[in-house]
C-alpha cells in the first residue's frame, strides 16, 4: 500500500503542478492585461487560486515522496493536497484526476496501518 502511496501521489502532485502552473498563469494574465468580454474574466478569490497553485502540488510530491517511511504523515499530506485543490479549482475535468491520484494516495497511506517493517510508523 505505501509504494501505491507514494506512486499515486507523486503523479498526481505533478498532475496538480500543470493546473497549477495554468491557474497561476491564467491569474497573473487576466491582472497584466485585462478582461476579455465574453471570454475570460478573473477569477473570485485571486490569492486562494495562487496558494493552491504554488502549495497543493508540493504538498502532494512531498506526501508520495515519504509515503514509504512516514505513511501518516504522508497521509495527512496527501489529503490536504486534494482538499486544497478541490477549494481552489473545484471539480473539474482538468482536476478530476490529480484529486483522485491525492485522495487515493492519502487514504492508502493512512491505511497502511501495518507497515512492511516490523517497527510502527506512527
Amino acid at each position: 500500500m505505501r509504494n501505491a502511496a507514494a506512486v499515486l501521489g507523486i503523479i498526481g502532485g505533478l498532475l496538480a503542478l500543470i493546473v497549477g502552473f495554468f491557474g497561476y498563469g491564467y491569474t497573473t494574465l487576466i491582472e497584466r492585461h485585462g478582461e476579455i468580454e465574453g471570454l475570460a474574466r478573473q477569477v473570485d478569490n485571486v490569492g486562494l487560486v495562487r496558494v493552491v497553485s504554488f502549495a497543493a502540488p508540493i504538498l502532494a510530491i512531498a506526501g508520495g515522496a515519504m509515503a514509504r517511511i512516514r505513511a501518516l504523515w504522508a497521509g495527512v499530506l496527501l489529503l490536504i493536497s486534494a482538499g486544497m485543490i478541490y477549494a481552489g479549482f473545484q471539480f473539474t475535468v482538468f482536476t478530476m484526476f490529480p484529486i483522485g491520484m491525492t485522495a487515493l494516495a492519502g487514504i492508502l497511506a493512512l491505511a497502511a496501518g501495518k507497515p512492511d517493517e516490523p517497527k510502527a510508523h506512527f
